[in-house]
């Protein structure tokens, strides 16, 4: 009898000394050399990895945590299951720009951001496929800028480089007071019936508002019975989140005043910081 020891580079075979009725007796355990030599030498696998980073902008503050995954692994969907409970609390998904060519497995890698308040930790290490990837949480205490981030090997050269656009990140993101830069509130608002207000504030309300604010104001306006199960249906199944945001303030308009006045309350509840943004106050109804 011999014990098998099957290995993610091989496998090797063990003399067995003594076998009893549950248990196999090794004196003198050893290992394979051939699988030795293949572990050391996977210290220096050339591999290509993907950036995936997940963001939310919380008032005026950025959170995000940015993972480097093997290509091609089955590290994606591990991460995707543990962010899972974040996306729906605001979080969103962006898939990087990959690394120019391949890096060394199991290296070490810093994050950089100029912009930063805190990168913990300061950094990330390429894991093997079989293993849970590590990720670095980046804070940035000011909004409404583009996100500069690099990430530099041991030997400081950068491997990795690449700029999120305020304007691909504050759409996507659940909360919209990047744009007000500090987050403050704005200075006037808009006077005038629940209707005209959000007549005149239409344009801004598409180009801004986030796709999770949209989907829990299809529930307020449910809830509150603005608009009926089938419109809402029609209205989740639109993919993109432009159209979603035109098909929902148009359909709200069409309902006249006090709608409209259900619909402000609701995205002051949602997101106060784009009901500031756009200078809207509701009027007449409350929610």
């Amino acid at each position: 009898m011999k014990i098998l020891h099957v290995e993610e580079h091989g496998v090797s075979l063990e003399e067995v000394h003594e076998v009893t009725r549950f248990h196999a007796k090794i004196l003198h355990p050893k290992f394979s050399l051939i699988s030795v030599i293949l572990r050391l030498l996977s210290l220096n696998v050339d591999v290509h990895c993907d950036v995936v980073l997940y963001m939310a902008v919380k008032r005026s503050t950025v959170i995000s945590r940015l993972y480097l995954l093997l290509r091609n692994s089955s590290q994606k969907e591990a991460v995707q299951e543990r962010e899972k409970g974040q996306l729906s609390q605001g979080y969103s998904e962006f898939l990087l720009s990959s690394p120019n060519g391949s890096l060394k497995l199991n290296n070490w890698f810093a994050l950089k951001n100029p912009l930063s308040t805190s990168i913990n930790p300061e950094k990330i290490q390429l894991l093997p496929a079989d293993t849970t990837p590590s990720c670095c949480k980046m804070i940035m205490g000011n909004t409404g800028v583009d996100i500069e981030m690099e990430l530099i090997g041991d030997d400081k050269r950068t491997v990795w480089r690449d700029m999120l656009r305020t304007d691909e990140y504050i759409t996507e993101t659940h909360s919209t007071s990047a744009v007000l830069g500090a987050g403050g509130p704005a200075e006037s608002s808009l006077t005038g019936s629940a209707e005209q207000q959000l007549h005149s504030v239409r344009t801004e309300f598409v180009k801004r508002v986030s796709r999770p604010v949209l989907n829990e104001l299809l529930d307020g306006l449910l809830q509150h019975t603005v608009i009926n199960q089938e419109e809402m249906e029609s209205v989740k199944v639109i993919a993109e989140r432009a159209e979603k945001a035109r098909d929902i303030i148009d359909m709200v308009l069409r309902k006249g005043n006090e709608s409209c006045s259900r619909m402000i309350n609701l995205l002051g509840e949602l997101d106060p910081c784009l009901c500031s943004l756009l200078q809207i106050n509701s009027v007449g109804v409350p929610t």
